[in-house]
């Protein structure tokens, strides 16, 4: 997101803007077992991570729990996860929730309620009242294709048109604007169609 879209909207406010995939593999009678006579199976996919992911409601049947959220596109997702209230709202007041819904794969850095509270009331209002402004910085947060944690670290074009980097390894990364910085405190959560890491600070550039 531009500068100049920054200073337009005052710094962005608080604004209130998430899959599992089974695989089944069998093999036929004629296909060598090894010594054992077992077949060899997948490692389990990796699971979320971060300090983060305490807040996000644990009840397998709640649609907000990252099982319910696995079988849900990005964007209604979120709107059953507790944490992502405000960037919920932020998206709808875009007009981005069937664009993110209909997306074939992303990476959405997904700013929680606590990272939007960061962001002074006047703030949030002045970008919210102006659309295209709250477009950019909403696009600012999302990738093309799905990433995996261990692909995450280096630069990587947003939907805005600009970069941000991702620095770390392991369960510890943080998002890099031009200035502002921000760490994934809940990451690897799945949707049915995008890969979401959760984040503690508002993109802003």
């Amino acid at each position: 997101m531009t500068s100049s879209i920054l200073r337009k909207t005052g710094a962005i406010a608080s604004i209130t803007l998430a899959l599992s995939f089974g695989l089944a593999a069998c093999g036929d009678d004629s296909e060598d077992t090894g010594a054992t006579g077992t077949t060899e199976t997948s490692a389990p996919a990796a699971t979320e991570f971060g300090a983060g992911c305490a807040a996000v409601p644990t009840d397998p049947n709640d649609p907000g729990s990252f099982n319910g959220m696995a079988t849900a596109q990005v964007a209604s997702a979120a709107s059953a996860n507790p944490v992502l209230t405000t960037l919920v709202a932020a998206v709808k007041a875009a007009k981005l929730v069937e664009t993110l819904n209909g997306a074939e794969a992303l990476t959405v850095f997904a700013p929680a309620d606590s990272a939007f509270k960061k962001i002074p009331t006047d703030a949030l209002n002045a970008l919210i009242a102006d659309v295209p402004a709250l477009t950019k910085v909403l696009q600012h947060h999302v990738l093309a294709g799905k990433i995996a944690p261990a692909d995450l670290p280096g630069e990587h074009e947003t939907l805005a048109g600009d970069t941000i980097n991702v620095v770390g390894s392991g369960e510890d990364f943080t998002v890099e604007g031009k200035t502002v910085k921000s760490k994934v405190v809940c990451g690897n959560v799945q949707t049915a169609n995008a890969t979401v890491y959760i984040i503690d600070t508002v993109l802003t550039d």
